[in-house]
């Protein structure tokens, strides 16, 4: 139904719900609360302790502004409560400013900072103290986008709600035989919730809903993929076990001896292959993949390894030239020049090329194999559904294996990976030893420097990763440039490098490239190596910031050093000395099993902030804001499992499992 059929929304009002993405009262059902306050108890700020969550209230004494030239900003208000004085501080919401009325009574709900005696309650949502006190118990607070108040959203929410009256999807036997909730009740809860126990049980509900529709999706689709095979590969298991023994200088761990054990079932099977290879940072992906290359290539056949990036792609060119020395090899990337390309994709073409390795170059139209029966995605968290089938739709029905080295939870890889066999490589190469991890305050930072500078002396290298390529008006974040030029004055001798995604394709290459060659012992740079580079070299990773990354962000950047048999070290700096920040740089220092902090990211990021996405918007944004437990998925497929099986899936099911599969086609992770 439209927006404007709702009483209260007129056409201004619907305009500033579209900016929310809400266009219909299907979108408002499930435009779900941020955050609840908690209205049976409010707090006196006075009492309140530093990285405190609190609800308290106070009177507007004053407000100021103060706007940056590259368009940030903070506003300010003064605020008393009882004769104590605080601060409420808003960063980058102007918006807020005209919001806010001097002498009004209003009430807060955010975070407590204490610093040098001063009080501040820092991006709190806030409201009139007169129209939030006649509500009682637990109230729904929303993203609110133009002039929209809480209370317009709040009534708008729950009559749409009792318009679109939800229904289970679920068959209802199954739906006795769990207890479920009635899915139209828990939309109601959610919306307006009498205490949190009955909010939790209802958002779990909605969950249970969501993925067993995406699960379902999943199957559907991986049912009408499975197709039998047409590529017909002749190399023995004796073949590949001589290529897996005599083409790499170390011998396979068990974890990658049973993963190639499964692709080759896989390629030698009667159904065509879709398998995920994850592991952590360091666990031999690359070279299990290689098998796969063999086998497809020594049968006569095509295979295509695509890279998000050319560093790696130029990385990964440079193993298979050295490992596939009677093939010919060859790379392919945008920064080439169109007579380059011209040359390039008319080898392909012509068959002339047996391997072709490259970036997202290789998903142009015009690039056209000869019998392409293999597709590797490496780094396949940093790709879309869509830009796998790009590739595969250029071979007759390939096997495709994707790589992942972001461990990803088991319930996020149900979603993520649905369509997929998976294969896990838990262990690691017997030589690697342990990074060793510190959280290094800022009053050791020089004692810090001294460490690296004697590092170098002995012929190592380290990386020094900021993270932003533009520091903040505050100071408080250092800029990539910056650090660059603090470092260069500080280590005068030294080769400094300067890496980060503004730069240009040829300029970032040569930078690498040098790296690599010992050429620059001091990397200074961005995120944009946390991914797949191998320096064995490089035996420092100092992260700035640090508390400003995700746990599995942190944990891919440190798996940038460590790769050889040599002591490596990772210094997380902070200026964070208690609350969750350093919370979170603790889990970091205390594990290094990548898979166990995934498991921590995502029980403190969330599925929505953990998947990131092109072009077609949020991940599950039918889920928002919800709060559920990881239980829910569990519990999500176990239905799925026992529809399917027992016969129960209807075309509604397979319907909405399409639309679903839809929305899916741009997701990566984040």
């Amino acid at each position: 139904m439209e927006l404007t059929k709702i009483r209260g929304i007129n056409e201004k009002r619907e305009q500033d719900f579209n900016k929310a993405g809400v266009y219909n009262t299907y979108d408002l059902a499930r435009y779900f609360p941020r955050r609840y306050l908690d209205l049976r108890e409010k707090q006196l700020l006075k009492y309140a302790y530093h990285n405190d969550v609190v609800l308290t209230a106070g009177k507007i004494i004053n407000k100021s502004e103060r706007f940056y030239r590259r368009g940030g900003g903070t506003i300010r208000a003064v605020c008393e409560q009882e004769g104590f004085v605080f601060n409420i501080v808003w960063f980058n919401q102007p918006y807020v400013l005209s919001k806010l009325n001097v002498g009004e009574d209003y009430l807060f709900y955010g975070r407590v900072r204490r610093e040098d005696g001063i009080v501040s309650i820092i991006n709190p949502s806030f409201e009139l103290c007169d129209k939030v006190f006649r509500l009682q118990g637990i109230v729904p607070q929303y993203t609110l986008k133009g002039n929209l108040t809480q209370k317009v959203v709040r009534d708008a929410a729950r009559l749409s709600v009792d318009i679109e009256k939800p229904k289970s999807l679920i068959p209802n036997n199954i739906i006795e035989k769990y207890n479920l909730i009635d899915l139209y009740s828990a939309y109601r809860q959610v919306h307006n919730p009498k205490d949190f126990a009955s909010e939790q049980a209802a958002a779990d509900r909605i969950a249970v809903e969501e993925y067993f529709a995406l699960i379902s999706a999943f199957k559907v689709i991986k049912g009408s993929r499975e197709q039998v095979r047409i590529n017909k590969y002749n190399c023995t298991a004796e073949s590949l076990k001589n290529f897996a023994k005599h083409r790499f200088n170390f011998e396979f761990t068990e974890g990658q001896k049973q993963a190639v054990n499964e692709i080759f079932k896989d390629m030698t099977g009667a159904k065509v292959m879709n398998r995920l290879l994850q592991g952590d940072v360091g666990s031999g992906k690359t070279a299990v993949s290689m098998c796969a290359v063999h086998i497809a290539v020594s049968s006569g056949y095509q295979a295509a390894i695509l890279a998000p990036t050319e560093v790696l792609a130029r990385q990964n060119y440079a193993v298979a030239k050295k490992i596939f020395e009677d093939y010919n090899v060859v790379l392919i990337t945008g920064s080439m020049t169109a007579t380059e390309k011209r040359r390039i994709k008319a080898g392909i073409l012509a068959g002339l090329y047996q391997i072709v390795v490259g970036t997202h170059a290789i998903l142009q139209e015009d690039v056209q194999f000869n019998n392409l029966s293999l597709c590797v995605c490496d780094e396949q968290q940093r790709f879309g559904v869509a830009q796998r089938s790009a590739l595969t739709n250029k071979g007759n029905v390939p096997d495709v294996l994707v790589m992942s080295a972001t461990p990803i939870p088991r319930t996020l890889s149900l979603i993520f990976y649905g369509d997929l066999d998976i294969t896990t490589i838990t262990d690691k190469p017997k030589d690697r030893i342990a990074i060793q991890t510190n959280i290094v305050p800022k009053e050791k930072y020089e004692d810090m420097l001294g460490f690296i500078e004697r590092e170098i002396e002995q012929g190592k290298q380290a990386y020094l990763v900021c993270p932003k390529i533009d520091g903040d008006e505050e100071g408080t974040v250092i800029s990539v440039t910056e650090l660059f030029e603090s470092i260069v004055q500080k280590f005068p001798n030294l080769s400094v490098g300067l890496f980060h995604g503004k730069m240009k394709d040829k300029e970032k290459n040569q930078v690498m490239q040098d790296f690599k060659d010992k050429k620059i012992s001091l990397l200074v740079c961005t995120t944009v190596i946390e991914v797949g580079v191998d320096v064995p070299d490089a035996t420092v990773m100092v992260i700035y910031n640090a508390e400003r990354f995700g746990l599995s962000q942190l944990h891919q950047l440190r798996g940038r050093v460590g790769r050889s048999d040599k002591k490596s070290y990772c210094f997380l700096l902070t200026s964070v000395y208690e609350g969750e920040g350093l919370d979170r740089l603790k889990i970091i220092k205390d594990n290094n099993d990548g898979f166990k902090i995934a498991e921590f990211d995502y029980k403190l990021r969330g599925s929505g902030d953990f998947m990131g996405s092109r072009q077609s918007g949020k991940f599950m944004t039918d889920l928002g804001n919800l709060n559920y437990g990881t239980e829910s998925i569990f519990l999500a497929k176990k239905i799925s499992d026992e529809v399917f099986e027992s016969g129960l899936c209807t075309e509604e099911i397979r319907r909405i499992a399409v639309q679903k599969y839809e929305k899916l086609k741009d997701i990566t992770l984040n």
